[in-house]
């Protein structure tokens, strides 16, 4: 590996955008291909913030951190791969938002752009997510996958109104649904009929790679 992507993974790892951005436009002005940046500096970055995130190295905020730096490094890949025509491999395409009523952003952020690193196509709707919208993403997308993420016992309950809305579009068969949140669990993912529970980011992405078989 190139000093360059050396020093881009260590910056991922550690959350530090701005440089993140410096060193990913340096790789390209290196002749080196977006996909090559991608898949042997952030893609293993991410991963190294993930396991420690498991083994309790790491907290929340270190993967918020590391989570803006590769989106920064991104910002500046993105139109590379464009102009080159390139495009990574897909895992999966996921639909990601965090349900109707409930405003909470971070773990369902920090599920997207660890989804995305891992090599998934990621539409994230945000936050107060209705049971339309997300039927709607995924006729338009073809999704594979639903991740729901809900912070309040009053809204989980909105999970369970997505599953109904995409068995009602007839859309259920097509994708797979995996929920989160504090106060859901494995029990309540059962009881609602989705397919999978993530505890955080990290474990979603394995969840999501079983549930496909990727």
């Amino acid at each position: 590996m190139s000093e360059i992507l050396k020093q881009l993974q260590e910056v991922v790892i550690v959350g530090e955008a701005d440089q993140a951005q410096e060193l990913a436009a340096q790789a390209l002005e290196a002749d080196i291909a977006p996909l090559t940046v991608i898949e042997d500096a952030l893609n293993p970055g991410m991963e190294i913030v993930g396991n420690r995130y498991e083994c309790g190295d790491y907290f929340i905020p270190d993967l918020v951190m590391a989570a803006e730096a590769m989106k920064a490094a991104m910002r500046v890949l993105e139109p590379a791969l464009t102009a080159r025509q390139e495009q990574r491999h897909v895992l999966g395409t996921v639909v990601i938002g965090t349900v109707e009523g409930d405003i909470h952003e971070i773990g369902k952020s920090l599920v997207g752009t660890m989804l995305s690193a891992a090599g998934f196509q990621v539409h994230d709707l945000g936050v107060d997510v209705a049971p339309v919208e997300f039927v709607r993403q995924v006729q338009e997308t073809e999704a594979n996958v639903v991740g729901l993420s809900a912070l309040l016992t009053t809204t989980m309950l909105n999970q369970e109104a997505v599953i109904e809305a995409l068995e009602e579009a007839g859309l259920r068969e097509q994708v797979k649904v995996i929920i989160g949140g504090a106060p859901t669990g494995p029990e309540w993912a059962q009881t609602i009929g989705a397919d999978a529970y993530a505890e955080n980011a990290n474990e979603a992405v394995e969840r999501v790679k079983e549930l496909l078989g990727v």
